[in-house]
């Protein structure tokens, strides 16, 4: 018990104290976003420089309808992109909650049911008021309907795998429990982004902004749930870390 309570002193420190990456991740995030978004909020349709570079990079010079790299290639990123689709990032979303549901981590639940659904809500309502088409420089590899910006696989990967990342390391006891947490989120969120611009779907922009969008969302959530469980610890209703380490503690 004193083990688990000293953890719990650990993680209590970290939530009231974040580390100054966060406060830099926030604002590259949002200087990024705000960039990027006016770019193509003023370019509309047409590509800006570098997302037409990028984009003629990812095909043959001589055949633009055949992608660079091996013949594998192709279909690892029709595999990758599938991760940031609705069906398996609303299975992540329900999977998680109901891993929090069985430990009766309450405060997390809401907090990643009511992180993600509201970011993917405003992506949503992004989309529709920037109303950029989709690239034609390059032949797309999957069919797309939707407006381009910002790349919903992108935003909705991040806002869906970083705010589970963030608010699951808030509990997670061990260093390097959360880091691994994080990193596989990143990496998870990375790859999407970059099958989406292969795939011909995306340009390059959409998916930088989706990112910077889905970052800044999840931290966001991040300092909320840090401000909630700092709230309900100094109202003398359980820890900040969620019940993680006191077996006794039911509420979260």
């Amino acid at each position: 018990m004193a083990d688990a309570n000293a953890r719990a002193d650990i993680l209590t420190d970290a939530v009231r104290r974040p580390p100054w990456g966060y406060y830099a991740a926030a604002a590259l995030a949002a200087a990024t976003l705000l960039l990027v978004g006016l770019g193509a909020i003023v370019m509309r349709g047409q590509p800006l420089a570098f997302d037409r570079a990028i984009m003629l990079a990812m095909r043959e010079p001589e055949n633009m309808r055949i992608p660079e790299g091996p013949v594998w290639l192709k279909q690892a990123m029709l595999d990758v992109t599938a991760l940031g689709g609705e069906t398996v990032l609303t299975l992540v979303v329900v999977a998680t909650a109901g891993f929090l549901a069985l430990g009766r981590r309450w405060l997390t639940l809401a907090l990643v049911i009511g992180g993600t659904l509201s970011g993917s809500w405003l992506v949503g309502v992004f989309k529709g008021l920037v109303g950029r088409t989709r690239p034609a420089l390059i032949d797309h590899l999957v069919e797309v309907w939707s407006a381009s910006f910002p790349s919903g696989h992108a935003a909705n990967s991040a806002i869906v795998y970083l705010t589970i990342a963030l608010l699951l390391m808030q509990i997670v006891p061990r260093r390097a429990e959360r880091l691994y947490l994080l990193g596989v989120a990143v990496l998870l969120v990375g790859a999407i982004g970059i099958s989406r611009v292969y795939l011909g779907v995306h340009f390059p922009s959409d998916v930088v902004a989706g990112w910077s969008f889905g970052a800044l969302w999840a931290l966001g959530w991040w300092w909320f749930g840090a401000w909630a469980r700092v709230r309900r610890a100094r109202a003398g209703r359980g820890p900040p870390s969620d019940a993680a380490h006191r077996p006794s503690a039911r509420s979260g």
